[in-house]
């Protein structure tokens, strides 16, 4: 760099260091979803993953990159892996921002040429941790994907899903414009303390009303014309018709759209995959008042949707990362 000074290069020299996240381990699926297990921090580390995810959409070949926020977390939801593994601490902007770089330096380097215009065209904060609970890294990096002078991306195609932390929502609409998406899992309180324990914090009326707040903050931005609702199908708990009919009536004074989730059991998971037709019933009650997502991918062998390696070097589910399912004819 020869437009700053020696002296301040000496000095940047000394206190920074500028590199890559260690990719310890990398899969990629015949659909051409790509996964990376990262080592962050010093040492031995601890392990996170990326995944990147292909589909087509009317813009064309949109490639989605889940990023984690946290090495475990804190929420222990009853359904989630990740959260049995328990939380051992936050990441760092640079580590959070070395995910995408590494995801696009790698797809770049290995898709043709002509291939090359776009790499990763849309993130979600949907990977391990909360990240409303690592709020200031979590906001620094999501301003560095939306500069102009950095990543350039559109707000509309920045998300961050979050479990329900609620004051952080409030000051996630004053700090930044970015499309918003719930884990909700449950329409009821009584059942939501059970699955998502935070909800006995920030219980369902108080969530909405953020929710209603952070779009009414700019109503007329593209990011925030709705929330997307993150709902996993876990059989005989909430997958019953009394529950589509609560759903209703929980969001019907939100704009929302509905991703209807399979759960994929791991070890020793408390819960079962609800029924391809118990889904789809679900799914038919809700599509009469409700805009509805059920996105299917195509993994296949012994991979479930997005494994993620723990510490102890034991592949799990990261059932935070939602956006693709096995096929439904093998549920």
């Amino acid at each position: 760099m020869t437009n700053i000074s020696g002296k301040l290069r000496e000095k940047l020299e000394r206190i920074c260091e500028i590199k890559a996240p260690e990719v310890v381990h990398r899969n990629y699926s015949k659909d051409g979803t790509r996964k990376w297990v990262f080592r962050v921090g010093d040492g031995a580390g601890s392990l996170v993953e990326t995944v990147l995810i292909p589909a087509e959409d009317k813009t064309g070949s949109r490639k989605t990159l889940c990023i984690s926020s946290q090495v475990g977390c804190a929420l222990d939801c009853s359904f989630c892996s990740t959260g049995k593994q328990g939380f051992q601490r936050d990441l760092t902007p640079d580590e959070i921002i070395g995910q995408l770089w590494v995801a696009n330096y790698s797809y770049m380097e290995e898709v043709p040429v002509a291939e090359r215009e776009r790499s990763v065209t849309n993130v979600v904060m949907m990977g391990m941790g909360e990240p409303l609970l690592n709020y200031d890294a979590v906001l620094s990096s999501m301003n560095i994907m939306l500069d102009d002078f950095a990543y350039g991306m559109s707000k509309r195609r920045v998300t961050l899903s979050t479990s329900g932390v609620v004051p952080k929502i409030d000051q996630l609409a004053q700090d930044i414009d970015v499309a918003l998406a719930i884990s909700l899992h449950a329409p009821n309180d009584e059942l939501r303390n059970e699955l998502v324990p935070i909800n006995k914090k920030y219980p369902l009326a108080q969530l909405i009303a953020a929710c209603q707040r952070y779009i009414a903050k700019d109503g007329n931005e593209s990011s925030r014309k709705h929330v997307t609702i993150e709902y996993v199908m876990l059989e005989g708990v909430n997958d019953h018709p009394e529950h589509a009919q609560q759903m209703i009536k929980l969001l019907k004074n939100l704009p929302s759209k509905i991703n209807l989730i399979p759960f994929n059991p791991f070890p020793h998971a408390p819960y079962g995959r609800s029924s391809r037709n118990r889904i789809i019933s679900f799914q038919k009650t809700l599509h009469v008042v409700m805009i509805l997502m059920l996105r299917v991918g195509s993994w296949s062998g012994k991979w479930q949707i997005v494994p993620v390696v723990q510490s102890s070097g034991k592949r799990k589910l990261l059932n935070v990362v939602r956006l693709f399912v096995h096929k439904l004819k093998d549920l």
